[in-house]
């Protein structure tokens, strides 16, 4: 894949910045012919060149004009660095401050400022002014280029300029999932349906399959810098050519994602850049990518907002939104904080929330804080959220729990099963959903994997090492044992066994606690009934019929019938196709 750099311009209607893309790359970047008749561009425009070192880059034309700031941000959301114009002959002014304040807010960090006409008007003054103002944003110390589009001068610095501003740029992560936020979507004639986007993180190639909301599309073919790729990593502009959708189910705003990478959110918490110099609206629009939806403000305290969201965005831990109140003509950056926030339903909630976001780090130190706060939450969805594994935590299945919550939950479950076997006592322990149920979580397996010695599982249930019969029950099931020692397949009778007070549910908990072996319903006999049984088969000519079975265990037909059918399954004895058997 060729390294590719995606910039976006920016700067007041009529400063030249189109101009000067069509110096700097050759192409025309307005679209529409109302713009190429106007002059002035409305849309989003776009084109690219390779410059003197063979680098390639692509660029996003934003509208100027104040009419269109929605537009422009759609233009900015994605892209990592701005080429900032301002005219010679005008200077800064307020469209250049409402641009700038977009950049400032979104956080961008690499930028060139390009003073046009300088054909005009002596381009020095407003060289040394906007550098200043540019000082004071998040852009920091930029360099500057006089340019005049018109005679050519000027031109080939600004390529240079750009090779260094490039150079400059951080490393993309193409590993990365894909988030390709579309800013336009056509149809072509025997292709289908087309979307493009700035391409920030990730590699997208022919036959992916992405997620569009709650749907998979498919990708039939790539196309980046109009020729088709094979594939596409960041950063770039592609277009993808898409099957199973239609452009009219499409938007500006819409988003294709690697399946299962992010979590589709209507509340999120956020800390804003900066103290607001006023009371924030009750509603904003929120600005991210090229998606732009409204959302109303509850601020909780000091710099922490929560935002209610008109529509579910995939948003992760650390993007950068940008909150625009369009009465005021004034915009905000704003960092998400939780993806998932918790609800705050008592008095003081939203002041220790705020409390909560303003103590939390970033990266793994944030990942160990929020996980902590869940104590247990699903892996993929931790991920999805945009944090990191933190180290010490335990992964059980599917799920991610906070370091000492396993040993919490093994240190909790012998007083369940204790409660448990209070109240039933012939019973070995609760099964593991009721002990799930009672340690409030959200899967048997994180149960099982919490228990431990003396504890132990045994047919589905959480046991205790010592779980002992009532008394009374014991000393039935030892008289049995001790009738059973003399003649091991005498088994009693069903009123031989009520009259030792061994209903079904005593019988069941002494086959549980392994000292009774459940032959059949009603036939009990000892362990090591199995052993004994083949022990005495072992000694009569094979094969042999059930009679004489019966006669070499001693036994009633009651007694031999399931007790050979019991061997049978067990796989003990194979039975012949005349009836008879032998031992395997």
């Amino acid at each position: 894949m060729t390294r590719m750099d995606v910039i976006a311009t920016a700067g007041h209607v009529d400063h030249g910045k189109s101009t000067l893309v069509r110096a700097l790359t050759g192409m025309e970047p307005d679209r529409w012919a109302e713009e190429r008749r106007r002059g002035l561009t409305i849309d989003l425009g776009f084109a690219w060149t390779t410059l003197p070192s063979g680098r390639r880059v692509a660029v996003v034309d934003v509208p100027g004009h104040e009419r269109f700031v929605g537009n422009m941000l759609a233009g900015v959301g994605s892209v990592p660095a701005a080429l900032v114009v301002v005219a010679a002959d005008d200077g800064w002014s307020a469209q250049t401050a409402e641009h700038v304040a977009v950049l400032d807010a979104l956080g961008v960090r690499h930028a060139l400022l390009a003073v046009t006409k300088a054909d005009v008007a002596d381009p020095a003054p407003v060289l040394a002014d906007v550098t200043r103002r540019l000082a004071d944003t998040s852009m920091g110390t930029v360099p500057g280029v006089a340019v005049s589009a018109v005679t050519g001068a000027g031109v080939p610095e600004v390529a240079a300029a750009l090779e260094v501003l490039l150079a400059g740029l951080p490393s993309p992560d193409r590993t990365a999932p894909v988030r390709l936020w579309i800013d336009r979507a056509f149809p072509i004639t025997g292709a289908g349906t087309v979307v493009t986007g700035t391409l920030a993180a990730g590699t997208v190639a022919a036959g992916d399959r992405l997620l569009l909301g709650d749907r998979e599309v498919a990708v039939r073919g790539v196309h980046s810098l109009g020729e088709p790729v094979d594939r596409a990593g960041a950063t770039a502009r592609v277009a993808l050519n898409l099957r199973g959708i239609a452009v009219e189910e499409l938007a500006r705003g819409d988003a294709l994602l690697t399946p299962g990478a992010f979590r589709a959110t209507d509340v999120v918490d956020v800390s804003l850049a900066a103290e607001p110099d006023d009371r924030l609206p009750a509603e904003l629009v929120v600005h991210v990518g090229s998606a732009a939806v409204a959302a109303r403000v509850r601020p909780l305290e000091g710099t922490a907002v929560r935002l209610r969201l008109s529509a579910a965005l995939p948003l992760r831990v650390g993007d950068r939104l940008l909150l625009r109140d369009p009465g005021a003509r004034r915009v905000l950056g704003a960092d998400v904080r939780d993806v998932a926030p918790p609800e705050l339903r008592r008095r003081g909630a939203a002041r220790q929330r705020a409390a909560e976001l303003a103590a939390q780090p970033a990266g793994p130190a944030g990942a160990a804080a929020d996980l902590a706060r869940r104590r247990v939450v699903r892996a993929a969805e931790f991920a999805a959220m945009g944090w990191p594994v933190p180290p010490g935590a335990d992964a059980v299945g599917p799920w991610l729990l906070a370091p000492g919550v396993l040993d919490e939950l093994a240190a909790a479950l012998p007083g369940v099963v204790a409660g448990y076997r209070s109240a039933h006592p012939l019973e070995s322990g609760p099964p593991v959903a009721v002990a799930r149920r009672e340690l409030a979580m959200p899967d048997d397996e994180l149960v099982r994997a919490a228990v431990r010695p003396p504890l132990s599982l045994r047919e589905g249930r959480v046991a205790a090492a010592s779980a002992g019969l009532p008394p009374a029950v014991q000393r039935a099931v030892d008289a049995i044992r001790a009738r059973l020692d003399g003649d091991p397949f005498a088994a009693p009778d069903a009123e031989e066994l009520a009259a030792a007070g061994l209903g079904a549910r005593e019988l069941a908990a002494a086959v549980r606690a392994g000292q009774l072996v459940r032959i059949a319903e009603g036939v009990v006999l000892a362990p090591g009934a199995e052993d004994a049984a083949r022990d005495r088969l072992s000694r009569i000519p094979a094969p042999f019929t059930l009679s004489q079975a019966r006669t070499a265990w001693g036994t009633s037909r009651r007694v031999a019938v399931p007790l050979m059918e019991w061997l049978d399954a067990r796989g003990v004895t194979e039975r012949l196709p005349d009836n008879t058997r032998r031992l395997r």
